[in-house]
């Protein structure tokens, strides 16, 4: 009996060790240890939410031309004002508008931005990091960044329960998260690309940002 006892002690045991196990890596999935592995990465990372649309509603409305300046809370932008028309997918040596590419964060993207300075060869290493996860990430140089590599992302305000396309008729703008790095770390980037890619504020899919798809290009899957 008192066998017994230690061999059903020692299961609770194991069992406990398990489910904590298991809630650490889900609690990760969903964007918990993204900022200490940033950090340990020798980056900077911020959860920083955008700021409401002039109307309250409509942040299309606050670009309506891509000669307009918009104002963001991050730079480079992380949620917000954008253009009603976003960028094809892909992975850009050329600059591409700022405003066109938050738009691509609002349909779940995940975007790598570096500066002018950044070296070709390190370029050439975050194009083959992009082409390990193509769907629903994006590329393109920015000015301003100087020799810094930075990852954003917008993620939808989970204490939003409704039809996430009502959202920002209730107020819930999502959260833009961003890392500022000096350099590129592998690890630290697909931990930061795992948690928030596909997790679009207003829905979505996540099928529909595949390399090529764009405005004028459609891959909707969805009637939305």
């Amino acid at each position: 009996m008192v066998r017994n006892r230690r061999i059903w002690g020692a299961g609770v045991v194991v069992a406990l060790v398990l489910a904590a196990i298991l809630t650490a890596v889900a609690a990760r999935s969903h964007g918990v240890g993204v900022a200490e592995t940033m950090t340990a990465a020798g980056c900077t990372y911020r959860d920083v939410a955008p700021y409401p649309p002039n109307d309250g509603v409509n942040y299309h409305n606050d670009v309506p031309q891509l000669s307009t300046t918009p104002r963001w809370s991050t730079f480079p932008p992380s949620a917000g004002a954008h253009y009603r028309l976003w960028a094809t997918w892909g992975f850009y040596r050329r600059p591409v508008k700022p405003a066109m590419v938050v738009h691509n964060e609002e349909h779940g993207g995940v975007i790598i931005w570096w500066g002018q300075r950044v070296p070709a060869a390190t370029v050439d290493r975050l194009a083959a990091f992009y082409r390990q996860q193509p769907v629903g990430t994006l590329g393109t140089p920015i000015d301003g960044l100087g020799a810094n590599i930075a990852l954003t992302a917008w993620t939808a305000d989970p204490a939003w329960k409704g039809e996430p396309g009502l959202a920002y008729l209730h107020g819930h703008y999502g959260t833009g998260h961003i890392a500022v790095c000096t350099q590129f770390d592998e690890r630290a980037f697909a931990a930061f690309r795992n948690a928030y890619r596909g997790k679009s504020p207003q829905g979505f899919p996540l099928e529909e940002d595949r390399p090529g798809c764009g405005p004028l290009t459609s891959c909707r899957v969805s009637p939305r």
